[in-house]
């Protein structure tokens, strides 16, 4: 086997969920410096994770943020409590009661009202409802500009900038965290020429009924039973998915349910506090490190 001293990288391309966007129009040299600067910073939480140094990872990051559009956040402004944008809506709504919330929350409306699902999801999870009523906001938003429909040009323009990132870069490992694990996904099936030998997705809503699951491409499947099965990675990827237990992006829990092709899921706390959904935590966990030692030859 090669040493560790004289191994090439691993080659691996990373893919970031929600909340990175620019304010306003970007210049491509801009997103150039963010790119670089973010494939850095992965490098060097799955290199603290994995105990090696940075240098031992090529990571490339493939930012497709700049390609989704939200639509209005709410009624009234900020300060208004249903999401103007009916997907968004219905994405809050579905996410809330997966999450099990208290019908009495909801407050006899059909629709679930912003200010009172985050308060109840900080007193659950003990977190500050300020930042947290902003997070709700950026994940229903960004979520439903990119599920809006199969043949969206933001849709499709997002994809394919995964993808051929992919193709350049060539990689061994594909990590995709919270919605990047859905784009990354569609873009794998988009491509089934690309074949990454191993494709993780952490903190994944990839399961999520209705909003997600059910609007993915290619579609769910009819199984054995009533319930309808995803479509595994075509070309023999390998595919390991990691949620931390109290990350509420990452519902429902187990992807291998609803899954086929998924050779391990694990569900493994990454953090006690507010950032259990971050990238930064899940990129360091003993989890991420176990999946990745062996292609590092670790």
């Amino acid at each position: 086997m090669t040493s560790i001293e004289t191994a090439s990288p691993l080659r691996v391309v990373a893919v970031h969920g929600i909340h990175n966007r620019f304010k306003g129009e970007t210049p491509d040299t801009r997103k150039e410096e963010e790119r670089t600067r973010k494939s850095a910073t992965w490098a060097r939480e799955l290199a603290a994770g994995l105990g090696v140094s940075p240098e031992r990872l090529d990571v490339d990051f493939a930012y497709y943020a700049d390609r989704l559009r939200p639509g209005p956040v709410a009624q009234g402004g900020q300060g208004g409590d249903f999401l103007d944008d009916p997907l968004a809506q219905e994405f809050l709504d579905v996410w809330a009661r997966e999450l099990g919330l208290a019908e009495e929350v909801a407050q006899g409306h059909a629709a679930v009202p912003l200010r009172a699902f985050s308060s109840w999801l900080a007193r659950r999870f003990d977190l500050a409802e300020g930042p947290l009523a902003v997070f709700i906001r950026v994940v229903c938003g960004e979520v439903a500009a990119y599920l809006r429909s199969a043949d969206a040009p933001e849709r499709i323009a997002a994809r394919e900038e995964v993808a051929a990132r992919i193709a350049r870069h060539r990689p061994r490992v594909v990590v995709a965290h919270s919605l990047g694990s859905v784009v990354a996904y569609e873009a794998l099936h988009a491509h089934p020429e690309l074949r990454p030998e191993l494709f993780l997705t952490l903190g994944s809503p990839l399961a999520l009924p209705r909003v997600v699951f059910d609007r993915l491409v290619p579609a769910p499947r009819p199984a054995d039973g009533p319930q309808l099965r995803g479509v595994g990675l075509p070309g023999g990827t390998r595919w390991v998915n990691i949620a931390d237990p109290g990350d509420p992006v990452a519902v429902p829990p187990k992807l291998s349910r609803f899954f086929d092709g998924i050779a391990l899921d694990h569900t493994a706390t990454v953090s006690a506090h507010y950032r259990f959904h971050h990238a930064d935590n899940y990129l360091r966990s003993a989890a991420t490190a176990a999946t990745i030692a062996p292609y590092l030859g670790i």
